[in-house]
């Protein structure tokens, strides 16, 4: 594989935050252009602008994860809600009623506004840690540093510290995390009003949600970053803003980055945590098996794990959906194939496995979607994909069914006729073959009742189900799920399962 910079799979991955968030592809990318060059304006060293630059990129991954968490209070209208979340001035009482409460009472008078005031409150703060919590989680495990890591962290933290989740304010925020919060912000108003909203967003939130310097520099500045935004191709131009040395990138590590965007979006339910490394230690087996040469086992296994990114554009309402799916609802599914493909092509280094996770849920006969190809118009790579997918889907658990059986999904494999036969008997043999050695043995000293109860909490269960379950107090249950946080460095249901998914605990 010729040197690649990891800049190239991250800006295009990045719009799955621009998914999960009812924004335009490429926010994230703009929301990057604009803190890098606020950060050059402020006089940041290289590495500040560094970490504004990955730090842009990887900010709203964790958006996905929770999704499952608020859904009671946005009734699984996630995406809604995160859009209102955008639009809302946090330091301005009348805004949070006008904007945001009024999404989430769908349009409800004021008593029905008020009434979702402290429910709201407490979801947001469950919501902030999360996605903080995950984004922070996907930097370590792509191997980027610590400054990084520190700015996801504490990326929603208000200038005046009575925002975000930690309390800290000015300087014990790191000023990349200022910077990014300004240009997200800023970059929103943008794309609602113009340049000029932008600009009124910056001054407005100064001194309480944002830090007046940055602000300023914005104000300052902010007509001629835009001007020159909207001039070039992004996309394709943006990388140019990593300072030197650029990161570079090997075969191994895009495999990582893969599984770790694969993994965040596998969050929006507990029940579909751990699917993409799982796809993607079958899928490239059973490639192997079927003789794919080196690199398209390497791509197969790739788009394998990556197939279901696109689902971070779906309402939870759906997906978490126990009875039958309206005709909406579906076409709202077919799309997901659609925007797994859109995301996966912003990326030169993954455009083989755009093509092939794309096309996962078409079928030989042409009953699939969302192109409905038949036959040898489904390349073999996305042949295998389609069997992988079906058979993780089988072997977990849905709303409206329990989990499968190994056997007994691999029996359903066998009698799809829209599957191809050659790639379910490669997946069946990969099924049954060896387990993958983990990634991780980093257990954090869990003794086997911790890891019991992390394996519960992974899959959503509340404190007191938990209790009820292992037929103890909820008080003991409480106890067990705080010493497991405090051991494994989360605070989140999320960042629990992300880390049971990546210790191959689950």
């Amino acid at each position: 594989m010729p040197e690649l910079l990891l800049a190239d799979p991250l800006i295009g991955l990045s719009a799955i935050g621009d998914l999960a968030r009812g924004l335009e592809l490429g926010h994230a990318g703009r929301t990057c252009f604009i803190g890098c060059r606020l950060a050059r304006a402020l006089g940041g060293s290289d590495e500040i602008v560094r970490d504004v630059f990955f730090a842009s990129l990887l900010q709203h991954i964790g958006c996905v994860a929770h999704a499952h968490d608020t859904a009671v209070l946005d009734a699984g209208r996630t995406i809604e809600a995160n859009m209102a979340v955008d639009r809302t001035d946090f330091s301005r009482p009348t805004d949070i009623v006008r904007t945001l409460l009024a999404e989430l009472s769908q349009g409800g008078n004021l008593l029905a506004r008020m009434r979702l005031l402290f429910p709201a409150a407490r979801m947001g703060k469950i919501a902030l840690r999360t996605s903080c919590e995950i984004a922070e989680m996907t930097a370590r495990h792509m191997g980027l540093d610590a400054g990084v890591q520190d700015a996801l962290r504490n990326i929603s933290e208000w200038y005046n510290g009575k925002g975000g989740f930690l309390g800290r304010k000015r300087d014990e925020i790191p000023l990349a995390s200022r910077i990014v919060l300004a240009s997200f912000t800023v970059s929103v108003f943008d794309r609602i009003g113009g340049p000029q909203a932008a600009v009124e967003a910056a001054r407005t939130r100064a001194g309480k949600i944002l830090d007046p310097s940055v602000s300023d520099a914005f104000i300052r500045n902010g007509t001629e970053i835009l001007d020159e935004l909207a001039s070039i191709d992004l996309l394709h131009e943006l990388s140019d803003a990593e300072p030197d040395p650029k990161v570079i990138i090997d075969e191994d590590s895009l495999d990582e980055v893969a599984v770790a965007f694969g993994e965040a979006v596998d969050l929006k339910t507990p029940f579909t945590q751990g699917s993409a490394g799982s796809a993607f230690d079958i899928a490239g087996r059973a490639a192997v098996a079927l003789g794919f040469d080196q690199k398209v086992v390497a791509e197969t296994r790739r788009a394998a794990a990556l197939r279901d990114i696109g689902k971070a554009s779906l309402p939870n309402a759906i997906v978490e959906k126990a009875g039958p799916l309206t005709e909406i609802d579906q076409e709202q599914v077919r799309l997901h194939a659609y925007q797994t493909e859109r995301v996966l092509g912003r990326s030169r280094a993954l455009a083989a496995e755009a093509r092939s996770a794309g096309l996962h849920h078409e079928r030989a006969n042409g009953s699939g979607y969302h192109r409905g190809l038949s036959g040898s118009a489904i390349a073999a790579p996305a042949r295998v994909i389609a069997a992988v997918d079906c058979f993780v889907a089988m072997t977990q658990p849905r709303p409206y069914r329990a989990a499968m059986s190994v056997d007994e999904a691999c029996a359903q494999l066998r009698d799809d006729r829209g599957l191809d036969h050659d790639a379910v008997d490669a997946v069946i043999a990969a099924a049954h073959g060896a387990d993958r050695p983990p990634r991780r043995r980093t257990h954090a000293a869990l003794t086997e009742r911790q890891i019991e109860v992390l394996r519960l909490v992974a899959h959503g269960l509340t404190n007191r189900q938990i209790a009820e379950q292992l037929v103890v107090s909820s008080r003991t249950a409480e106890r067990h799920v705080q010493d497991i946080y405090q051991r494994i460095g989360a605070s989140s249901r999320a960042a629990a399962a992300l880390f049971a998914v990546e210790n191959d605990l689950l």
